[in-house]
């Protein structure tokens, strides 16, 4: 799962223990997940927050997953859906798909099965993800980035670098976490090449009126609105 790393996904069930080891799987895994109990609870999420998946339990108390799915496809959200059902029948997997279900998974599952048809379905759909951040959009598919609708002339580490600001959501970075995830290096962290990049980057993105890139003292970098 490690070129998915920190795609959001919301999780959609009504079983807490179920809710609760997925949660852990996917965040292990690299994921960056959120939970719902319910459909209500999911509408408000999916309204709130951008995601890049979501898996959704086809059958909760006060909301049918099925009623959720179509209302999304309905509103014209493309959002990759997997649905999550206890009833493997032919008849309820193929109302899913008609209603624009990206797969299904049936209870009980191992939780590889789970990762690897989230990476399935995020391959097949790839093209179609981007990563928001404010006015800012990035597209890992095409390794383009824009700001208001104007495209950033960046370097390929600018991008990466980007990107992890991006996929971090204000979280801070440290530069021993920069250095490793977009460098790959092992450099002593001492090393001045992380702030080059970010000054770079933060010229970049000031002609845009776009994010910031902030020094947080003694700790890193974090992108902010």
């Amino acid at each position: 799962m490690s070129q998915h790393k920190g795609l959001h996904v919301l999780v959609v069930d009504d079983d807490p223990k179920l809710m609760a080891l997925m949660l852990q799987g996917l965040t292990e895994s690299g994921l960056m997940p959120l939970g719902a109990s319910n459909g209500n609870e999911a509408r408000r999420l999916l309204a709130e927050h951008s995601f890049h998946l979501v898996l959704l339990d086809v059958m909760m108390p006060d909301s049918d997953g099925r009623d959720v799915l179509a209302e999304l496809r309905g509103a014209g959200n493309d959002i990759p859906v997997i649905m999550v059902t206890a009833r493997d029948t032919t008849a309820e997997r193929v109302e899913g798909l008609k209603l624009g279900a990206d797969d299904y998974v049936v209870k009980p599952f191992a939780f590889a099965e789970l990762l690897a048809r989230i990476d399935a379905v995020i391959r097949r759909r790839v093209g179609t993800i981007t990563l928001g951040f404010g006015p800012l959009n990035i597209s890992p598919a095409d390794r383009t980035a824009n700001c208001r609708g104007q495209i950033i002339d960046l370097s390929p580490k600018e991008f990466d670098l980007l990107s992890a600001l991006v996929r971090a959501r204000g979280e801070t970075l440290t530069r021993t976490n920069l250095l490793k995830t977009v460098w790959r290096t092992q450099h002593d962290p001492g090393t001045n090449v992380v702030d080059v990049v970010v000054g770079r980057l933060r010229r970049k993105l000031e002609v845009l009126a776009g994010p910031k890139v902030t020094a947080v003292r003694g700790q890193g970098y974090r992108m902010e609105t």
